[in-house]
């Protein structure tokens, strides 16, 4: 059973009933270091910003867990996604593949490890938010094309939710494609400055509240 961010009971006092206050979501954000907010002080990683944003929204009763793991990779979120969604998630939020990318993984290995990963998923009843990557292109045209296009492909497959590119709100030019803009990135070049990750919070932010909203129509 969920657990409630204060308790939920309707109390009569003095002739005025209290409303029930709403049911907390807890949504966990599985991914990698653009998830767990390397290089960043705390709040300023990627899920801190996205709960603020969603507090700052009204959407106070959402809360999303860090579920990021530096270096992780499509095979390593699915060996630890059965201890992830534990008994208390409602959803969850996929966000891998970028280690994937850049240790040149066969794209058909990564998409079986992220189809295991909705299958968990669906098999518990969770709704996803799958966040989709790019490839650089540096593999060439066939990597890139099977790459970017096993995101939508499962989205469609699993009927669940994508958020097509976790770094098109950080890229340079205004269409969201090519090179990622260097003052919205680190000095590595691969991971979101603060002023960065707010955009892609901006982004991404109405998708998590759409989940949630997904989370309450289901219960």
């Amino acid at each position: 059973m969920r657990t409630l961010r204060q308790f939920g009971l309707a109390l009569c006092f003095g002739g005025v009933a209290l409303p029930a206050l709403a049911e907390e979501i807890r949504i966990a954000a599985l991914g990698d270091s653009l998830t767990q907010g390397y290089g960043l002080v705390p709040e300023d990683g990627l899920v801190p910003q996205l709960q603020r944003w969603l507090d700052e929204k009204g959407h106070d009763d959402i809360v999303i867990v860090n579920a990021g793991v530096s270096g992780d990779t499509t095979a390593g979120g699915l060996a630890r996604i059965a201890w992830t969604l534990g008994p208390d998630t409602d959803g969850v939020i996929v966000a891998l593949g970028g280690n994937d990318m850049l240790r040149g993984i066969d794209p058909a290995v990564s998409r079986a490890n992220l189809a295991g990963i909705l299958d968990a998923a669906q098999n518990g009843g969770l709704p996803v938010l799958l966040v989709g990557m790019e490839s650089a292109g540096n593999y060439g045209p066939d990597y890139k094309a099977a790459f970017d296009g096993m995101y939508p492909a499962l989205a469609d497959a699993y009927g669940v939710r994508l958020f097509p590119s976790l770094l098109r709100p950080v890229a340079a030019s205004r269409d969201g494609v090519g090179p990622l803009d260097p003052s919205l990135m680190q000095s590595d070049g691969t991971h979101p400055n603060s002023a960065g990750v707010a955009l892609i919070v901006e982004a991404l932010g109405p998708d998590v509240a759409g989940l949630a909203e997904e989370i309450r129509n289901g219960s």
